[in-house]
């Protein structure tokens, strides 16, 4: 075999080998992701957690702020509960800055 010969060869089964090369391989359409992508950390829950109503506040348990009903973040922060704005004040946390 001639140098010439082994050069193209080698052509041939580098074409072959990449992807891509055939038409099936581009035609094939992704998978769809199954699992969904993870909620941004300043995005709140699409729901709010059940319970709440006139007169309570939701306090989130890991910073100690609490979140009236005309905040966006009542009732959907990862953790929380909901207790009456004295019983909040009792137990330390504060109130947060409206955000409309």
């Amino acid at each position: 075999m001639t140098r010439a010969e082994k050069r193209a060869a080698k052509a041939r089964a580098e074409a072959s080998a990449s992807p891509g090369a055939t038409p099936q391989a581009s035609a094939t359409p992704k998978p769809a992701r199954s699992t969904p992508k993870p909620q941004a950390a300043g995005t709140p829950s699409a729901t709010p957690a059940p319970g709440g109503g006139a007169g309570m506040v939701w306090v989130n348990t890991k910073s100690h702020v609490y979140h009236d009903e005309k905040s966006k973040w009542y009732g959907r922060t990862k953790e929380g509960k909901y207790m009456t704005e004295a019983d909040a004040k009792a137990s330390g946390a504060h109130a947060a800055p409206h955000d409309e």
